[in-house]
């Protein structure tokens, strides 16, 4: 393949490049010890006059040493990183060091609620489509969504500064949503908790909902539930620190109506006991249960019955320190100096305390008064 070149007579360094009987505009010019060459566009587009003009503006630029052609590659190179491109390197690099929610809701939010500037250049993303993005956001979602989404952004800008991708995170200065007071929703004892368990179905997101309100276990502890994680001897689960949201484990026993709900799941096979590679479906389980509840409890969330259970267990007497056990919490009494020197699980009384809160569910769910007693009566 061999070039043809007409330089132009009045500009130096301008000229045609003919190739297989196509011609384009080049300049050619000489920065430090090397010989650049750079392609001002197509002669059929440009007219010599046009090119000649932009031809002046990039020998200038060589002049005042910089390098147009380099600029140019770097400026491709540039518009190839993607939000979406470089959103799934970000989230190949985290997978391996957060639990599997955490990367799930962290995948959601970036694929998802920031799919509008997918296409946009990393670098040429700006604080205004940010702040734009985040008043759509609230409109559609709420605040309480929005916020997690803006500070899931963040999170990745900074990575991104990090690695050299990113000058800036543009998150910086965008206004925070309000995402308003914590929930205190408190499912009722007889009208809604014995409701959404006739309610639960015969199936794996069922089963799930039963065990949390038998446990207070968070979704995604018994979602992702493995098998070897459970101590057919024992009767109990044994949780690594890894699938934990405070990343201490934990061991909970199982009182016998937890353990007659998870034998039902424990008929299939696979490493997970819910799913493939644990339950997935909370959206589509939690609609379908809704369906069959119709308007006998109000309008409530999963994480829900964490706090109802909680709550539940302190009405009939446990003692909080043991409610704090069972749900793996290290705040309250364990809070501070405590938590460094008291690190009892209180074994005994978390299997005392489950076992009455199941009987308590039993009876709830039997529509008959409950027979425990108050183990601080």
């Amino acid at each position: 393949m061999t070039d043809t070149f007409e330089w132009d007579p009045k500009l130096a360094g301008f000229g045609k490049r003919i190739r297989d009987g196509r011609a384009t505009w080049v300049i050619q010019f000489r920065l430090g010890h090397q010989q650049r060459r750079m392609t001002l566009g197509s002669a059929e587009k440009l007219s010599q006059a046009q090119a000649r003009d932009q031809a002046r503006k990039r020998l200038a630029q060589v002049e005042l040493g910089h390098d147009p052609a380099g600029d140019k590659q770097q400026s491709r190179a540039e518009a190839r990183h993607t939000l979406r491109t470089v959103i799934a390197d970000y989230l190949a690099a985290k997978q391996e060091r957060v639990r599997p929610r955490t990367y799930t809701e962290v995948a959601r939010y970036l694929r998802d609620h920031w799919s509008a500037l997918h296409c946009v250049p990393i670098k040429g993303i700006k604080r205004h489509d940010v702040a734009l993005e985040l008043t759509k956001m609230a409109r559609k979602h709420g605040n309480a969504s929005t916020a997690r989404a803006r500070a899931t952004l963040s999170a990745f800008f900074v990575w991104a500064m990090g690695e050299g991708i990113a000058d800036a995170n543009p998150v910086i200065g965008t206004n925070k949503p309000a995402e308003g007071p914590p929930r205190s929703r408190v499912l009722s004892d007889h009208l809604e908790l014995a409701a959404i368990w006739h309610a639960c179905g015969d199936d794996d997101y069922g089963r799930i909902v039963k065990l949390l309100m038998l446990t207070g276990c968070r979704r995604a502890e018994i979602g992702g539930l493995r098998r070897s994680e459970i101590d057919v001897d024992a009767h109990l689960i044994r949780l690594p620190a890894e699938r934990c949201k405070n990343h201490r484990a934990h061991e909970l026993p199982l009182p016998d109506l937890a353990w007659v709900v998870l034998q039902e799941a424990l008929q299939s096979s696979g490493e997970h006991v819910f799913g493939r590679a644990g339950f997935r479906s909370w959206s589509h389980g939690k609609e379908a249960l809704d369906q069959r509840l119709g308007d006998t409890v109000a309008p409530w969330r999963l994480h829900d019955v964490r706090r109802s259970v909680a709550t539940r267990m302190s009405d009939i007497g446990i003692m909080p320190h043991v409610v704090e056990a069972i749900l793996n919490h290290q705040s309250g009494h364990k809070a501070g100096p405590a938590g460094v020197y008291n690190l009892s699980k209180y074994q005994n009384e978390v299997r005392r305390a489950l076992a009455m809160w199941s009987e308590h569910v039993l009876a709830l769910v039997e529509g008959r008064k409950s027979n425990v007693v108050s183990l601080h009566a």
